[in-house]
């Protein structure tokens, strides 16, 4: 089965956006050498990683509540599911073994954090679908970072992808995603893991874990306050329905100006962002500073620079938003055109 095939058929089966790295390549430069995330850790006999992106609905962006997003996530990711187990499927039948990975899990043998076998943002970037952000989100050209991504591990030999070299990211000169994170978390092209997890995790394994040990030290009558607190009622919904317990805060998503989905939805309701502050202004501007110096930053340091976009940012942004504007025009012209010939 051809590489233009297998997208075809990707697209046919639901999925937004679809790209394939080789297994080789992935081998070749893990994310963090320390903590290798390769697919010859998973199998040996891989050869292509097909990669598969599924947009989040972009309405939840515009709500309230973060627990619509934290919902949505999860639909997504078991759509993904789907799609990318049908895509073995096929693969498989066509003579080539393969099969899906979890687009979120942890192996406690790499560290104690949310690190699984496989960064499904480092697949995507491999497979020429984005680049990093700022907050190392991946940042696709269409979505922005409202997407989830997930891998299929194949034994067939696949023309892949070309990386993306441009940055995507408009970088420190925006850093609308450094002003939204309630928790200050974003770092120079890196993130702060446990100031994220606050946000994203309220009630992630960590939180529950304590409530469990809390539970287990106290007396009867405190056994059954804790049974009508807020924290178990948390534990419970995360167990039965993700939110609170995985899924992630929706602040930079939101406001990042990337992707044909903001221009079309969220640039008037994201405009302003409550959560900036002065200190974080100070912040970019010194995340800036330290770039146009060419001070050592470890986000851009000579490994990293290939998930970045070693190019640097060339205006990809401002390029698609002109194109958006130009077809929007052009929509509203035939519009009118059509209703002329009607009347």
């Amino acid at each position: 089965m051809e590489s233009a095939k297998i997208k075809e058929l990707a697209k046919s089966f639901g999925a937004d956006l679809v790209g394939i790295a080789s297994a080789k390549t992935l081998n070749d430069f893990p994310p963090d050498p320390r903590w290798p995330q390769t697919p010859d850790r998973v199998s040996p006999h891989c050869k292509s990683v097909v990669v598969i992106a599924c947009r989040i609905p972009v309405a939840v962006f515009r709500a309230k509540v973060g627990s619509v997003v934290q919902y949505m996530d999860m639909v997504v990711l078991r759509r993904m599911d789907q799609i990318a187990h049908k895509i073995a499927a096929a693969l498989e039948a066509d003579g080539h073994p393969s099969f899906a990975t979890a687009a979120q899990e942890t192996d406690w043998d790499y560290k104690n954090a949310s690190y699984g076998r496989l960064s499904t943002r480092h697949l995507g970037i491999e497979a020429g679908l984005g680049t990093f952000g700022l907050e190392v989100n991946i940042l696709t050209p269409e979505f922005g970072p409202r997407v989830y991504l997930t891998g299929i591990l194949t034994e067939a030999e696949l023309q892949p992808d070309e990386r993306l070299t441009e940055q995507v990211c408009i970088g420190e000169s925006c850093s609308r995603c450094l002003y939204s994170c309630p928790t200050d978390a974003v770092k120079h092209f890196g993130i702060d893991k446990r100031k994220c997890a606050q946000a994203a995790q309220e009630f992630g394994f960590m939180t529950s874990l304590a409530l469990l040990e809390r539970f287990m030290d106290a007396d009867g009558e405190q056994q059954k306050e804790l049974f009508r607190s807020r924290d178990m009622f948390g534990f419970w919904q995360g167990l039965t329905r993700v939110v609170g317990s995985f899924g992630d805060c929706p602040r930079c998503l939101a406001v990042c100006p990337v992707g044909n989905d903001y221009h079309a939805h969220l640039a008037g309701p994201q405009k302003a962002i409550p959560e900036k502050t002065d200190d974080k202004v100070a912040k970019a501007k010194a995340f800036k500073q330290a770039r146009q110096q060419g001070d050592p930053i470890d986000g851009l340091n000579e490994w990293n620079k290939r998930w970045v976009g070693p190019e640097g940012y060339q205006g990809i942004v401002a390029r698609q938003l002109q194109a958006f504007k130009k077809a929007q025009q052009q929509r509203a012209a035939q519009l009118e055109e059509q209703t002329d010939e009607v009347e």
